[in-house]
């Protein structure tokens, strides 16, 4: 059922590093994401993928990661993703990427989870520093990055308690806590 692909498809930052993910199950991924939608059909989107320790290696410091817990500085050795895969926009094709990389992402996501796989949709990147360090053409903008790996931790889905605060956090067993709005609170209409 599409709910609970939804609901398994969480935002995982910590993961079993050791369980690799193969070069031929990222172009799977990649190929639900050629076949999802793209604005005006133009398929502006690129790829990298990366299941290469040493490669990994390259693209891991120029991440960051879970803004919302101030003290922690990303998943150490032995718990970081096994795999990467990074969203370009191709400026020859199209100046202006719009929601596809959105879209993309999400297809890819979805196919992780129904895989047994996890990932996170990470945006927050050094994007000068990454782009030299693969050296990116030019013409190819970084847009995401998506980590993948076999999740290492619980992510728990809730209601936004009464004080409003939509702020994931992880309680002291290390369970990561994601508030969402009730859905009467977002429908308007």
């Amino acid at each position: 059922m599409i709910e609970d692909l939804v609901l398994r498809n969480r935002s995982y930052r910590r993961f079993h590093q050791e369980a690799t993910v193969d070069l031929e199950t990222l172009r799977e991924l990649v190929n639900l994401a050629r076949l999802s939608a793209s604005a005006a059909n133009v398929q502006p989107l690129k790829y990298i993928l990366s299941c290469d320790a040493h490669r990994n290696a390259l693209i891991y410091p120029h991440l960051s990661w879970a803004g919302y817990i101030k003290d922690w500085p990303g998943p150490i050795e032995g718990e970081r993703p096994s795999a990467y895969i990074i969203i370009l926009g191709d400026k020859k094709l199209k100046q202006s990427f719009g929601c596809d990389h959105g879209i993309a992402a999400q297809s890819i996501l979805l196919g992780a989870t129904d895989k047994g796989l996890g990932g996170c949709i990470i945006g927050s990147i050094k994007k000068q520093e990454l782009s030299e360090a693969l050296e990116i053409p030019p013409h190819c903008d970084i847009l995401l990055v998506l980590a993948l790996g076999k999740p290492k931790e619980t992510v728990v889905v809730e209601v936004v308690g009464p004080d409003g605060d939509f702020k994931y956090w992880r309680d002291e067993e290390g369970v990561h806590h994601v508030p969402k709005r009730a859905l009467d609170e977002i429908i308007i209409g």
